[in-house]
């Protein structure tokens, strides 16, 4: 994708001239000067011919794959291209280079203009390739393909009305595998083991049936885990991921274990020990090979009664199920694939049908689609996308109709294909980079929007900062289907997403073939020649040979295994690297290679055991985002304050247990220097000292500020620090103990605050002044308070919260009572009561709670009965009570005697997953 790559390299074309009027206009040497000069007007004449090629790229895309002149014409463009990027980046390095005493600089100079003379006379020799490739494709129009008008953003722009928050996928034509698989799962309860497999083609729809079933039926086992198998699966990698998959449901704190350095045979007992006597159910999902059921299968004991679903596209694999329990899914009959077409075509429009004047259009749409779910989905929200127009539709019609074949599986390519060609550049991009994730990843939100800023894809508008402009375009892959979301927060926002196998396989492709990203596996011989972004998920990296070209740019670990010594060579010879994810690694400490990466702006040692940054992390003066969360960092160096370009610095670290409470984190210590980071829009988690404190007012950029070890005396500064962050959304105060009171009556908050988390003692006077100044926050949802100490009266100052849609309260109660009155907490979803010592009643008005999804209650030993009035809150789907009193969990019992319920189960019917632990 040409047009990608042109479009972000006239991005850092704009960017080095920037330089231009900084340089120039600094007193220099005459031959530095001069040469100066003649390199930035070869970029400025670079930049301008590349204009005028962008929109010409954006129409020959779609001809490269059935001509060969466009195709090899592209591929020159983006091999020119490069070499311009490689010329560019060495430049800017060289130019940003500052460190070292005068003497060194001014050799430097001398030495640079050389350097600016080779760079200039390189970008001669590429700009007459570019004149002659020009020539030869006849200004570019080799099939008279017309230069648009409009950009590259087109589509996209006509997008913007797209709802963020989408409903789940829709579900059609699996009712009645669906009943039958549930009845396989639910039947004979005195048969110990059952295996169910479902297997069919790829995007067949096997996982969406499974995934539904699974959700409806978990509420009947003791234990439930979700497994997706990967291809390349270690045996140990696996047991661990069971493990995983069942402390998920393992609310009694069973399997609380550390696994990471343990073997196969002591994986297996834990996996054994845990289960027995228990009746679970475990999803092996996408598996490729008869082998992983018998190699795993001894972990499971005999004693307890289990239920496996295996989902595969291997019939042999399939066989593995007992008696009859296969289900084979085929492509979808003609009526439901016409329905699933219109309803993610027409999601917007009330009635979901097709106007009749595309009814025809519409029915050939969808028989290139060969039923297959998936390549439906993604045509469907394409044209969703476009205007409802025959002659819109008709002329995304021919592309797919020039690509076409008789094989099934390449039709379905084709459309998928056609999708992904229809995003605009950027887009193109952030997909992409999604292939740099392994197989069935659980990508996370956060990360994923951090890579695209580091990498350059994003670029800050004038009322969105880069990281929400990059959201937006996270909620556009997946309304178009090409990214499926796993989980959602309180607020409706993605969580984490994961793609599809078959789209990825096609986006492996093309990542591969444009040269934007290589995935190294371990599987044979491998080159990181020609492209940007190497992917690495194999610890064995003997195979990686070592490319003579300076291509990459960014390198991403995924493997837990690797260490930093094998990596040292590539970090040497890359020295233009811009990203280094090594998160989860094999590191104690950082090699001296990694300081020298000047045009680095993304570095990653989240969840390795790094315990210091040396004080030469002064000179990443490009670094954007560092993240340590989870190293063993304690403190950063004074020279931290150097890194002026510095967007996110996450550095809290977890406990070794870390049980309920907000203030369990420990942070970091931050220099003084601090207030020289004006740029922060996240800064978590720093320990409060009088001697930074007053410094951190001078980061009004903000976003996510987290402090804690918070002492009474230090509150007053605290809030006047705060004051000065008007752009804050998450907040988190936590003292230094759960003793201690946080004195925060003067606290003011801005009214761009959607999360505040409060950890230490309130004072009950001031209640109702602080709750008063939380009412004004207009965007507030979520609020945590651990050790509050609040009672009925500083608790009801909370019911004027109407926003909120979660509230925890972790040993902050000390009341008897909880009465939420009528209308009270309407748009509430979430709602979490724990360590409340003494209360022993709760009273629900009709018409309080309206919204509330899951109700939480732990360790509130003196509550002796369900709380009054449940039954009214018809949305509550869990119930979840733990460390209860003898008398309330004896009410939720079942009468074995007489098989029948009391009137307490009654009043709890309509909800849908109930737990109750003593």
């Amino acid at each position: 994708m040409a047009e990608g790559v042109v479009g972000i390299l006239i991005l850092k074309l704009g960017s080095a001239l920037v330089l231009e009027a900084c340089r120039l206009g600094t007193k220099q040497l005459y031959h530095e000067a001069s040469a100066l000069g003649r390199l930035f007007g070869e970029i400025r004449d670079i930049k301008e011919e590349l204009e005028s090629m962008q929109s010409f790229l954006q129409g020959a895309e779609r001809f490269k794959d059935t001509d060969n002149n466009t195709a090899n014409f592209i591929k020159k463009i983006r091999g020119l291209a490069f070499d311009i990027e490689d010329v560019i980046d060495e430049f800017i390095y060289k130019m940003e280079d500052k460190h070292g005493s005068f003497a060194a600089k001014m050799k430097r100079r001398i030495n640079h203009i050389w350097t600016w003379r080779r760079l200039t006379s390189k970008l001669q020799e590429i700009k007459l390739k570019l004149e002659n490739v020009d020539k030869r494709n006849v200004r570019y129009d080799m099939r008279g393909i017309a230069r648009e008008d409009g950009s590259s953003d087109t589509h996209y722009r006509s997008t913007d009305h797209i709802s963020y928050f989408p409903k789940e996928e829709h579900l059609v034509g699996i009712d009645e595998n669906k009943e039958l698989l549930m009845n396989w799962l639910r039947s004979d309860l005195q048969q110990q083991s059952v295996i169910t497999t479902v297997w069919g083609m790829g995007g067949v729809g096997k996982t969406t049936l499974v995934a539904h079933v699974y959700n409806t039926v978990k509420v009947d086992f003791d234990s439930t885990a979700w497994i997706t198998v990967s291809k390349a699966y270690q045996m140990e990698d696996l047991l661990k991921q069971i493990i995983r998959g069942f402390q998920k449901s393992d609310l009694k704190g069973e399997l609380r274990v550390d696994i990471i350095d343990m073997e196969k045979r002591n994986l297996v007992e834990i996996i054994r020990d845990y289960l027995r006597g228990k009746r679970y159910l475990l999803v092996l999902d996408d598996v490729w090979g008869i082998d992983i059921w018998f190699k795993i299968s001894d972990a499971f004991p005999t004693n307890s009664t289990s239920r496996f679903i295996i989902t595969s596209r291997i019939h042999e694999v399939a066989l593995l199920a007992n008696g009859n329990c296969i289900i084979e899914l085929k492509p979808l009959e003609a009526h439901h694939s016409w329905e699933l077409f219109c309803k993610e075509a027409f999601w917007k429009n009330e009635n979901k049908m097709c106007p009749l004047e595309l009814n025809n259009l519409a029915q050939r749409f969808v028989d290139k689609c060969n039923g297959l779910p998936i390549a439906i989905a993604c045509i469907g929200r394409l044209l969703s996308c476009r205007s409802p127009t025959y002659s819109d539709w008709e002329s995304l019609y021919k592309e797919l109709e020039l690509q076409m074949t008789n094989n099934v599986i390449l039709n379905v390519n084709v459309v998928l294909k056609v999708s992904l060609e229809d995003l605009p550049y950027i887009l193109k991009n952030c997909f992409l980079h999604c292939t740099i994730f392994p197989e069935d990843y659980l990508i996370k939100r956060k990360r994923l929007i951090r890579h695209w800023v580091a990498e350059g894809f994003i670029r800050e508008t004038e009322h969105k900062t880069m990281e929400e402009v990059a959201e937006g375009y996270l909620y556009e892959l997946v309304n178009r289907s090409l990214l499926q979301v796993v989980e959602r927060n309180e607020s409706g926002r993605v969580q984490s997403c994961r793609m599809h196998d078959i789209i990825r396989l096609l986006a492996l492709t093309k990542a591969n073939e444009e040269g934007f990203c290589k995935v190294y596996d371990g599987m044979g011989s491998f080159s990181a020649e020609k492209t940007r972004r190497l992917s690495i998920h194999s610890a064995n990296i003997k195979q990686l040979t070592q490319p003579t070209e300076l291509t990459v740019r960014s390198i991403y670990v995924f493997s837990n295994d690797l260490t930093i010594d094998s990596l040292r060579p590539f970090l040497k010879h890359f020295y233009l690297l811009s990203t280094l994810d090594l998160q989860g690694a094999q590191i104690v400490e950082l090699p001296d290679e990694v300081f020298s990466l000047f045009n680095l702006r993304f570095l990653s040692l989240r969840n390795t055991e790094v315990r210091n940054i040396p004080s030469t992390v002064g000179r990443l003066q490009k670094l954007e985002v560092l993240d340590v969360y989870n190293a063993k960092l304690l403190a950063l160096p004074e020279s931290v304050s150097k890194l002026r370009k510095l967007r996110y610095l996450h550095a809290a670290t977890v406990p070794e247990i870390n049980i309920k409470g907000v203030v369990a984190w420990t942070g970091i210590q931050v220099p003084k220097s601090i207030k020289y980071l004006t740029g922060l829009q996240a800064l978590r988690l720093v320990e409060a000292s009088s001697e930074t404190l007053c410094h951190l007012g001078a980061l009004t950029q903000l976003r996510t500020f987290a402090i804690t070890n918070v002492q009474r005396e230090q509150c007053a500064d605290l809030c006047t620090v705060i004051m000065n962050m008007n752009h804050l959304v998450s907040l988190a105060i936590m003292a230094i103990s759960e003793k201690e009171t946080l004195q925060l009556e003067e606290l003011c908050l801005p009214p761009t605050l959607s999360k505040l988390e409060l950890g230490g003692q309130l004072d009950k006077k001031a209640m109702p002044r602080i709750v008063s100044s939380f009412s004004d926050l207009g965007n507030l949802t979520l609020l945590t308070l651990a050790f509050s100490k609040l009672d009925e009266d500083s608790f009801s100052c909370l019911l004027m919260l109407h926003g909120l849609r979660g509230l925890w309260v972790d040993k902050a109660y000390e009341g008897k009572r909880l009465h939420f009155n009528a209308m009270s907490f309407p748009n509430l979803r979430q709602l979490a009561i724990s360590d409340a010592p003494q209360l022993n009643s709760v009273v629900i008005e009709r018409s309080a709670l309206q919204s509330l999804v899951q109700l939480t209650l732990v360790d509130c030993p003196e509550l002796k009965a369900l709380p009054d009035g449940i039954e009214h809150l018809r949305t509550l789907e869990k119930l979840y009570v733990r460390g209860a009193s003898k008398e309330l969990t004896e009410l939720f019992q079942w009468n074995e005697e007489t098989h029948e319920s009391n009137e307490n189960l009654e009043k709890i019917g309509h909800i849908r997953r109930v737990t109750v632990y003593p």
